[in-house]
């Protein structure tokens, strides 16, 4: 079977990577593409490859005219969800790897997955190492109580905390035991300075950093008297890393109904 794809935000920094990647596949072909910025040009000559017969379309109406099965999108944080809506509507499923969607958002796009009889995959990071930085916080939250999480990236990042982050402290949350430090509420000072607390029922404090230099980074900090765990990815400044479990969700998520969190939902 032939799976038929569109790549929203084809010509982004990881929707450059995701079209070879998707016309070199011989499971794989890609129906459909969407950027505003290359709209109404080829989607390969647009990122600079030979012509594909894939013309760029402006909005994710006129991507979703030909016949397609998955939708991925890598946009922006203000369009992701309106094109994941969208997709559903239209009776394809979706791949969600644009940041910046909150969890009232993603309830919505369940609601929506599920009335379709859809599914969509959505991971804060698709790199399988960024998949491990979450599996392996999560087992040492079974045994430390205490952990707050640094989220690093570019100046220029327009959303925060990154998906990688939002994620995993949502996860942790939802896990973790009750942390032993003085609750937030009971500070003095510039409280603010100790970060936004996300998820629950046992919220997990985010710390963000914008600073020229990074790319994308996460850390998990552990602590317990007399000693500390940090546990950390760095990514560096291609796209690659997620191209494949990026195109390994949109294989999987084909016969799912509503929404999975995580590519470490469907990696083994």
């Amino acid at each position: 079977m032939t799976i038929r794809i569109v790549v929203a935000g084809a010509t982004g920094w990881v929707g450059k990577a995701l079209v070879p990647a998707v016309l070199a596949a011989p499971d794989l072909e890609l129906a459909g593409a969407l950027s505003r910025a290359a709209a109404g040009q080829d989607a390969g000559t647009a990122i600079g490859l030979a012509p594909t017969g894939v013309t760029v379309a402006a909005e994710i109406g006129a991507a979703l005219a030909a016949p397609s099965d998955v939708v991925i999108d890598y946009t922006k944080p203000h369009v992701v969800k309106a094109n994941t809506l969208a997709a559903l509507a239209a009776g394809r499923n979706v791949v969600i790897g644009t940041s910046g969607l909150g969890a009232d958002d993603y309830a919505e796009i369940d609601a929506a997955a599920k009335a379709a009889g859809k599914g969509v995959i959505a991971a804060g990071n698709f790199s399988i190492t960024a998949t491990l930085l979450k599996r392996f916080t999560l087992e040492a939250a079974k045994y430390v109580a205490d952990v707050e999480i640094i989220d690093y990236a570019s100046a220029k990042k327009p959303d925060t905390p990154s998906g990688t982050a939002r994620e995993l402290a949502e996860t942790l949350a939802s896990v973790r035991q009750a942390a032993t430090s003085k609750p937030v509420s009971e500070l003095s000072g510039l409280p603010a300075t100790r970060g936004a607390a996300v998820g629950g029922p046992e919220p997990v404090q985010v710390h963000s950093l914008r600073l020229p230099s990074f790319v994308l980074a996460c850390e998990a900090v552990f602590g317990a008297p007399d000693e500390r765990l940090v546990i950390r990815h760095d990514a560096g400044s291609s796209a690659a890393p997620y191209v494949a479990g990026t195109l390994l969700a949109a294989r999987k998520v084909i016969g799912r109904v509503g929404l999975t969190r995580g590519l470490d939902a469907i990696l083994d």
